[in-house]
């Protein structure tokens, strides 16, 4: 485990803050002119609840960063989070927060996708106690949830870090160690906040993002039951570190897959004439699709179109007779989506037809867009400003990744934030699922408490 380490600026000057109302009480007290009588003393004032969230994240910063640490040396893959759910649930047994694990038969309309639950994702509750909190019937004056991912990713880290990933061919290579860490810390903080909090927060421990089950799978076993609103964040290399991104409107792109089988002629390499060659079908269609993008779509509307696979061919001297590529295509609007998804066949078809080929199409839709509610993403804004300052309020475009977060933003409002971690003079430059992939853990802190403020501003 890593020694504790400093609290960032922020952290100190909040929790400063938090003890400038007794010394100013104290100071006006005795202040000439003012009499000094029992009678005439101020209480001291009660710290806010920034102040009070500032000065616990300070507090806890430490934990948080070796959290991380101990997700980052022990990854697991999605569906095979066995390890991660139980360390989360000894936390959650140790802060005395209810919860259950979500395993178990799914309903009987979603067992043709998969008879059970994946049986490590974990849904807790923390009720507030603030007055009004909860009505005479027990309901929630109002329930918020926010959740973090859990799986890492197949890639053989390459960083060198005393705590990097001891299992081999698997890493923490997208932040949901930092995720689980930050959210661990917001639990223990909201715990600790329990009589400011006027209803009901939610924590959903999440499995399986990477390949886009876990989502569908906290939502079928209940997680949104009666959920008012949303709260994600996702630790992100293009924004820097110091920042937070929260705007409202379209952040993460509908995550689609598409497949395309060419079906030609084999013949020997030294006569062409006499086939149909399908790779040099599939390089054409490579080319064609990206005139799609370029010539179809406007250049207004994000879009990406990316074959990421090529196979065919059996020998060095036989023209392939066969071959298929796979690929993604990302968009923003849905709109566009529909008219992508008819050019891509459209123009895989035509090219294949105009040498003579055949091809089968397949698409698979996968997650939606992300897209930030306005008034969630507000709230988020001002999270940050309060406890962190103006200067920590990012600035990004979004990107053509995607979240499974997405899944339940169908269902009810919500907000996902980027935290900042590009920092060049620490080596925190590497993408996403990059095997040198690392952040920057002064973030980390910063990232619980924008949560935590975001949860009590939204129960105020």
């Amino acid at each position: 485990m890593p020694s504790e380490i400093e609290p960032t600026a922020t952290t100190e000057q909040a929790a400063a803050g938090a003890n400038a109302a007794p010394e100013q009480a104290e100071a006006e007290a005795a202040a000439p002119g003012r009499a000094s009588t029992p009678e005439q003393a101020v209480a001291p004032e009660q710290p806010s609840t920034t102040e009070r969230i500032c000065e616990l994240a300070a507090r806890i910063e430490s934990d948080i960063i070796a959290w991380r640490r101990h997700f980052h040396r022990h990854p697991e893959l999605g569906a095979h989070e066995v390890e991660t759910s139980a360390f989360i649930r000894q936390k959650l047994d140790e802060w005395s927060i209810d919860y259950r694990i979500v395993e178990g038969t799914r309903p009987a309309e979603l067992a043709d996708e998969r008879p059970d639950f994946i049986g490590t994702g974990i849904i807790a509750t923390i009720r507030g106690e603030a007055p009004g909190a909860y009505d005479a019937a027990g309901k929630p004056a109002k329930r918020i949830a926010l959740r973090t991912d859990m799986d890492a990713l197949p890639i053989a880290e390459r960083t060198g870090f005393d705590y990097a990933s001891e299992t081999g061919g698997v890493m923490h290579a997208c932040g949901h160690d930092c995720h689980m860490a930050m959210m661990l810390g917001t639990v223990r903080m909201l715990n600790d906040l329990r009589e400011r909090l006027h209803g009901e927060v939610r924590i959903i421990f999440q499995p399986a993002e990477e390949i886009s089950i876990g989502a569908r799978d906290m939502i079928a076993a209940g997680a949104l039951e009666g959920v008012d609103a949303i709260y994600a964040a996702h630790i992100w290399s293009e924004v820097d570190a110091g920042t937070i991104s929260c705007e409202a409107g379209p952040r993460m792109a509908f995550t689609d897959w598409f497949r395309i089988d060419i079906e030609g002629v084999s013949a020997h390499g030294s006569m062409p004439h006499k086939g149909i060659d399908a790779i040099v079908i599939a390089a054409e269609i490579v080319d064609a699709l990206q005139v799609i993008v370029s010539r179809r779509i406007s250049p207004f509307e994000p879009m990406v179109i990316t074959v990421g696979e090529i196979h065919g061919g059996t020998a060095r001297n036989i023209m392939a007779g066969s071959a298929y590529l796979t690929g993604t295509l990302r968009t923003w609007h849905p709109n566009v989506r529909e008219r992508a998804i008819d050019r891509i066949e459209r123009v895989a078809g035509k090219t294949s037809h105009a040498f003579g080929a055949q091809i089968k199409f397949s698409f698979e839709k996968g997650n939606p867009a992300v897209v930030n509610d306005e008034a969630c993403a507000a709230v988020a804004r001002q999270a940050v400003q309060k406890t962190l300052g103006e200067q920590a309020v990012g600035a990004y475009e979004g990107t053509l990744a995607g979240e499974d977060f997405a899944e339940y933003l169908q269902h009810v409002p919500g907000v996902l934030v980027f935290v900042g971690t590009n920092n060049p003079e620490i080596g925190a430059i590497h993408p996403q699922h990059s095997c040198y992939y690392t952040i920057d853990e002064t973030m980390l802190a910063k990232g619980a408490l924008v949560a935590t403020q975001w949860a009590c501003d939204m129960l105020a």
